[in-house]
């Protein structure tokens, strides 16, 4: 027996462990720089022998961390609703991975003497985790002797199949009477649709005895060979049985509404695409012409009313007024015809900064540029907003890009076009909604949220009470956790930044950003 020191206090606990996982890192790097191809193969084999063990200590190790963390309800801390998401977010592991741990985290919880077969290294982690299945049905009051039970089996010698044996007979021994109620024989039961970097999809489940013989009946229906020709497998045909059965439903018209309505396909349209249908810009030049009347009438309003002292120019005037600045057109956003002046003063001062002219509220003279350190930090705000005027000018409701596909595109993609900012309501318009689900794809918690656009809402980044408007650039999409319990009731505060980046700041002053946190000085 190897005597253990205890340590008088958390801070020692805690430089115990660092210096541990310190120890622990340069081993395993030894290994990983190891010229392997020189090893026998012998010592290849106790190596990988050995890490097993290792690895099944270290479950023991992470299970045990985990399950007390959760039970301090540590994810908290960090604006997560559970320990899985917050493994997946804070260590930055995928969902299988930290489905995994959470499986280790409940033998700590549930299966304490298949954790210390794991801590004495009588079985391995994935022997563990499949012990544990099986004996989950098992009564409480007699699973953790059936458990010490296996593990002594194992330490032992019997193999995998040996100790399937022990379980299955242990089950029919102290098996309980059926429930009468039919859902507690579903509880173990399961399915999961992910999707690869490529777009294939990935089904793993459990599947009770009845749902399994109803797959297998339509896939065996829909499966057969089509003719002596048929090259596919087996399981491409089960593939493309599965993808026949999906299509025959779909056309069914038997599947519930989601949210109250049909499915709805969202049809992308690139700008360039509906340009190059435009054949010799025809009516491309119509909407300048019908712009600039517009715009006409809207400065020969302005000019019998109060305005910012700002002048309306066009033509020669206004590239040369404009000559330095940086116009970069981009497409999306509302169309608003009073943005052109704001445009025009944005590029006055853009291009006043960046040459060093001097501010005509600032008298005569000239300013030497390099005298105002401050000046990039004005040139990118400035360029964001002129971007974002721009965003306005170009497309919207009677933006070009709206003009040309109500012109240029059939039925079903021609009708008109809807506002993305409604000013100051209460009532999100089902359009913006698609639109900030279309854009988010999942909850923008900064932290980290992998809840899907269907299951979250769409949340004012600048409130209503504090002067926020509903439009697409303020509205968010948060999952009904990080909405609700973290932003309104824990009191989180959230802030946007001009390049979309966010951060959160808890109420004790906890910073957790979307981005690495900015350099410091130097």
């Amino acid at each position: 027996m190897c005597a253990v020191t205890v340590p008088a206090s958390a801070g020692d606990a805690l430089g115990m462990l660092a210096s541990a996982l310190r120890m622990q890192q340069v081993a395993l790097g030894f290994l990983a720089d190891m010229d392997t191809p020189g090893l026998p193969v012998a010592a290849l084999a106790e190596c990988l022998q050995g890490l097993e063990r290792a690895d099944a200590v270290e479950a023991a190790a992470r299970g045990q961390l985990l399950a007390t963390f959760d039970a301090q309800d540590g994810s908290v801390a960090d604006g997560q609703r559970t320990a899985r998401t917050w493994l997946v977010h804070s260590t930055g592991v995928t969902r299988g991975q930290a489905a995994e741990h959470q499986a280790v985290q409940a033998l700590a919880e549930g299966h304490r003497p298949l954790l210390a077969g794991l801590r004495e290294q009588a079985i391995t982690k994935s022997v563990a985790l499949q012990l544990a299945k099986w004996t989950r049905p098992i009564p409480a009051e007699y699973r953790a002797e059936a458990e010490e039970i296996v593990v002594a089996a194992a330490r032992a010698g019997a193999d995998l199949r040996a100790l399937a044996a022990i379980c299955a007979e242990i089950r029919c021994r102290t098996a309980q009477p059926d429930p009468d109620d039919e859902n507690d024989k579903h509880l173990d039961r399961g399915l999961s649709l992910d999707t690869t970097i490529d777009g294939a999809g990935v089904v793993r489940g459990d599947l009770t005895p009845e749902c399994a013989a109803l797959v297998q009946a339509v896939l065996d229906a829909l499966a057969a060979p089509d003719g002596a020709g048929d090259l596919r497998t087996h399981p491409q045909r089960y593939h493309d049985a599965l993808a026949e059965a999906m299509r025959r439903l779909l056309a069914s018209n038997l599947l519930p509404q989601r949210a109250g309505q049909p499915v709805k396909a969202l049809v992308h349209i690139g700008f360039a695409e509906l340009v190059d249908m435009d054949q010799d810009s025809v009516l491309q030049d119509k909407w300048i012409s019908e712009y600039r009347a517009r715009w006409a009438a809207h400065r020969a309003a302005a000019s019998v009313s109060t305005g910012d002292g700002g002048a309306w120019l066009e033509g020669d005037a206004a590239r040369a007024i404009a000559y330095d600045a940086m116009i970069v057109p981009v497409v999306t956003g509302d169309l608003d015809a009073g943005v052109v002046e704001d445009l025009i003063a944005l590029c006055v001062d853009y291009h006043r900064i960046r040459t060093g002219a001097p501010d005509p509220a600032d008298g005569p003279g000239r300013a030497d540029p390099h005298d105002h350190p401050g000046a990039p930090d004005e040139l990118a705000e400035l360029e964001h907003q002129i971007l974002g005027k721009i965003l306005q000018v170009v497309s919207g409701p009677a933006g070009v890009a709206s003009f040309l596909r109500r012109h240029l595109l059939g039925k079903g993609l021609n009708g008109p076009s809807l506002p993305l900012d409604v000013g100051r309501t209460d009532d999100i318009p089902i359009h913006l909604r698609r639109l900030v689900a279309l854009r988010d794809q999942h909850c923008q918690y900064p932290g980290g949220c992998d809840q899907p656009a269907v299951g979250c809402e769409p949340h004012h980044v600048q409130h209503l009470a504090d002067g926020g408007r509903t439009s697409l650039t303020n509205l968010k999409d948060y999952c009904y956790w990080h909405h609700h319990v973290v932003l309104h009731q824990l009191g989180w505060t959230l802030a946007v930044h001009p390049d979309g980046t966010s951060q959160i700041t808890s109420p004790a002053g906890k910073i957790i950003r979307s981005h690495s946190p900015p350099p410091g000085p130097g």
